[in-house]
């Protein structure tokens, strides 16, 4: 890309050398820097990229971005002073992507529960139509078909561009993305322009981050804000309106606002709603007309999300029959009340639930179906040096399970009495038990569990791995379990 229009996006900078006329890639790791590229120095909590210049000139680096003085070859190479390179790098980013997000539809997805789920069904409702189509979030970054491992939830300002790029290029029609409080408040999504934005839902969780409720409200309301003002473009806001949050992300953009909800007036709404243990159906009252849905996720919070989902997609366009037939084929997102397919005499689920408001979701979900006779045991942990504030209220939640173990998520550097006797001031009664160590505590879910028992194992959904300390071990909650019950009823099971 010709370096004069790349960094006339930077208003005020100091310039130190002679800039090339072209430069090759922008990079913010050295390691990945490429002959002739940029490299961009930011400041983690970690590292600090201005650490790092030696090494990004060794791989052929030709300009520096900095915000500190550097000691350097000009003859080597052009250093770009700026007051702030995290803000640097989101405006270059974009622009050296040649603003790749303007080239498809792209669905942001924000609220504290459910922005998996949607953005996995909107995925596969969009391929069940025949559209070539990418999602990022938690799970990763799957390219039609392809999946990719991410680190974050909402990925750092470069990568994210570099994924829209890559889904571009690869010809997709539409990428949704997973948009998380953290990622908006940090900018990652700065040079995305978005087409629809959904808000889900809005409970405690992140407080260690935003400090109080409003600045977590506030952080969601960022992505309707980041709709625009270019009101010549056909753009929606998608909101739960059952959620009292919901009125204030309408507030936040001028576009067309679109409603959904179960128990208030809303444009798609929800009525007589049917939940089994295998299905779930309703009466969808909508602009487009009445229709009967069907589909195999359970619960009701699940009704929301196909909500949201048939919402947004029919403000993109899509007819109303072609919508509603991907919803009935649709398979649950991974690690989200998923049950483990097993011929053990046991129903186990695996969900992400780490929050008050999803514990009490998934607990809902499946106690209709509870014999009488038997007991559902929950499973539940938090993270280690993170909002401390929802433990009580988590394991408050957790009490309406008959048995509950307590336990750790990720517990970092945190120790697991500290972790515990916090959870462990909410309990409303003694059916418990405190473990720290969490393969531990799921081998003991498995030992007090009888025949015909519903175990839940929620805080780690998907994830394949434990942080402890600042290693990252591998660890399964469905694997262990499995193992576990195989021992104990001495049956063969078939692994999910």
């Amino acid at each position: 890309m010709e370096t004069g229009y790349l960094f006339s996006c930077l208003p005020i900078k100091k310039v130190e050398g002679v800039l090339p006329d072209t430069v090759t890639d922008i990079a913010v790791d050295s390691r990945a820097v490429h002959a002739g590229g940029v490299f961009v120095c930011i400041k983690g909590f970690t590292v600090d990229g201005h650490a790092f210049v030696p090494k990004a000139i060794d791989n052929g680096a030709r300009v520096i971005v900095a915000s500190s003085q550097l000691k350097v070859d000009s003859d080597k190479v052009a250093v770009v002073y700026v007051e702030d390179t995290s803000r640097a790098i989101a405006l270059l980013a974009p622009r050296f992507m040649n603003y790749p997000s303007k080239r498809m539809t792209m669905i942001g997805v924000t609220g504290t529960n459910g922005k998996t789920s949607v953005s996995n069904m909107l995925h596969s409702v969009l391929h069940h139509a025949g559209e070539k189509s990418a999602v990022t979030g938690t799970i990763g970054f799957n390219l039609d078909g392809v999946l990719f491992e991410t680190e974050n939830t909402t990925a750092d300002v470069l990568t994210t561009q570099q994924m829209i790029k890559q889904a571009a290029d690869a010809g997709c029609s539409t990428m949704t993305m997973e948009v998380s409080s953290h990622g908006l408040v940090e900018g990652r999504l700065a040079g995305t322009e978005f087409d629809i934005a959904i808000f889900t839902n809005l409970s405690h969780d992140h407080l260690d981050f935003h400090g109080t409720m409003e600045n977590y409200g506030h952080a969601k309301g960022l992505l309707f804000a980041q709709l625009g003002q270019d009101l010549e473009q056909a753009k929606f806001g998608v909101v739960n309106v059952d959620d009292p949050w919901g009125v204030r992300m309408k507030e936040m953009t001028s576009f067309p606002v679109l409603t959904y909800g179960v128990h208030n007036e809303a444009d798609f709404r929800a009525m007589d709603v049917q939940l089994t243990v295998d299905s779930t159906s309703f009466y969808l009252d909508s602009p487009a007309g009445g229709f009967d849905v069907k589909m195999s996720l359970i619960g009701e919070f699940n009704v929301y999300n196909a909500l949201a989902v048939i919402a947004a997609l029919y403000a993109k366009g899509l007819e109303m029959e072609v919508i509603l037939e991907g919803l009935a084929v649709i398979p649950s997102a991974k690690g989200r009340m998923e049950k483990v397919e097993t011929e053990l005499p046991l129903t186990i689920y695996v969900d992400y639930a780490h929050s008050p408001d999803a514990i009490e979701k998934a607990i809902q979900a499946v106690l209709p179906y509870k014999d009488a006779a038997s007991k559902l045991i929950f499973v539940i942990g938090t993270g280690g040096n993170r909002d401390r504030i929802k433990r009580p209220i988590m394991a408050e939640k957790a009490s309406i399970a008959d048995y509950v173990v307590l336990t750790t998520d990720d517990p970092r550097d945190e120790a697991y009495e500290t972790i515990l006797s916090e959870l462990e001031a909410g309990m409303q009664h003694d059916q418990y038990a405190c473990i720290g160590d969490r393969e531990e505590a799921v081998r003991h879910a498995v030992s007090v569990a009888d025949e015909g028992d519903i175990i839940i194992f929620a805080g780690k959904g998907h994830e394949d791995f434990q942080i402890i300390g600042r290693e990252k071990l591998p660890h399964s909650d469905a694997d262990i379990a499995l193992e576990e019950a195989e021992k104990k009823f001495g049956r063969g099971f078939i692994e999910k």
